[in-house]
């Protein structure tokens, strides 16, 4: 058995030695020679599984250790009988951390309070649910729009798109790229959107690039009919528009998800997959020794101090999304290096909030969001 293993994906290494050769290659060398004789490929969003990689070779299972599978070309592999699997919600955690972050440090900026604010989540799966959750613990009003959910479970919970137009001051887009069907999501943010916007929100990207309209999000923020744009994901990546980076109120190299843990998550889930399919023995298999940051104490000290504030020190301790801006805006042109060599961060529940002076009330929101709380 040969097993291709893209070489950015960690903790994998050991997993599948005992059971095939393995070999680890950089997705862009991910090439039809090179998987010829494969029978399994474990990948990422850079490499695109279609008929040109996969014609006439031995693949039978493709894992892709991200929530996307865009890059798999899923019509040719049920023609071509290759099985394929992602990685739904591995990195949904690390994204609601970069939203919290992206929503306290451009309130912060704006000496806005989020509380009160109305966010639209376009798109509320396993990424969106967590986002919903963290806004209604900050007191924010909360509009939801999930097409296929409201088909499946009821109107009761969900809005139209024109609703969310009309009322949010934030708009967050959680959705699939999908280039076709009822459910199309491919630029379902451009120039008709909005312009049917009423209350010049601030919008997030951190999705897929190709959900906005680049030049429309562009001409929106010229023209003043936006408030502002936070962008994690772009249209062409990596070769991102630096226009439309200069004027984003946040822009960073589509890390929203790069968590250690959701990293861990995404491997953990293909190297069980890859288990299962080929009967391995290893269906409950783990990744260990995960890195750990500096320090996974958070001090806080709530005398003479607003819940608003406490809530966003915890945040902004575990991470802080001007730091990914800096360096965006210091080398656009290394967005891929910055992504491969993206440092360690850790989601709400690696830390452990020693708490002092600070309510019952507050101390339940920071449990809500993740946080372990020892009082003193």
């Amino acid at each position: 058995m040969k097993v291709i293993i893209d070489n950015k994906i960690p903790y994998i290494k050991g997993a599948l030695e005992p059971f095939a050769e393995v070999v680890y290659l950089p997705g862009s060398e991910t090439t039809p020679e090179v998987v010829k004789d494969a029978d399994a490929i474990i990948t990422r969003t850079r490499t695109i599984c279609n008929r040109k990689l996969l014609r006439g070779s031995k693949v039978k299972y493709i894992a892709t250790a991200t929530i996307g599978f865009d890059h798999i070309d899923t019509d040719y592999c049920k023609e071509a009988g290759i099985e394929w699997t992602n990685a739904p919600g591995c990195n949904a955690e690390s994204v609601n951390q970069y939203i919290a972050s992206a929503l306290f440090s451009w309130s912060m900026r704006k000496r806005t309070d989020l509380a009160g604010l109305t966010i639209g989540i376009v798109g509320v799966g396993n990424v969106g649910k967590r986002v919903e959750k963290t806004c209604r613990i900050l007191g924010m009003n909360v509009l939801l729009n999930d097409p296929p959910r409201e088909r499946a479970e009821g109107s009761e919970n969900f809005v139209a798109l024109e609703t969310i137009q009309k009322e949010a001051d934030i708009i967050t887009f959680h959705v699939p790229l999908n280039m076709t069907g009822d459910d199309a999501t491919f630029h379902m943010l451009d120039e008709d959107f909005l312009q049917n916007l009423k209350k010049n929100p601030l919008i997030i990207n951190s999705c897929r690039g190709e959900v906005c309209d680049s030049e429309a999000i562009y001409n929106a923020i010229e023209a003043g009919d936006i408030k502002g744009f936070i962008a994690d994901c772009w249209e062409n990546e990596p070769d991102i528009n630096l226009d439309l980076l200069n004027l984003c109120e946040y822009g960073t190299p589509h890390i929203a998800g790069y968590s250690k843990d959701g990293k861990a998550n995404g491997t953990k889930m293909s190297v069980q997959a890859i288990s299962r399919f080929f009967g391995l023995g290893i269906d409950e298999w783990e990744p260990t020794n995960i890195e750990e940051p500096a320090t996974t104490t958070i001090e806080i000290d709530g005398s003479q101090r607003r819940e608003y504030s406490i809530l966003a020190e915890a945040i902004l301790s575990t991470y802080d999304i001007e730091n990914d801006d800096d360096d965006l805006r210091d080398a656009p042109l290394k967005f891929e290096q910055l992504r491969g060599d993206y440092p360690v961060r850790r989601e709400f529940a690696t830390y452990t909030i020693n708490a002092k002076n600070i309510e019952e009330d507050t101390l339940n929101k920071l449990k809500e969001l993740g946080f372990k709380i020892q009082t003193k």
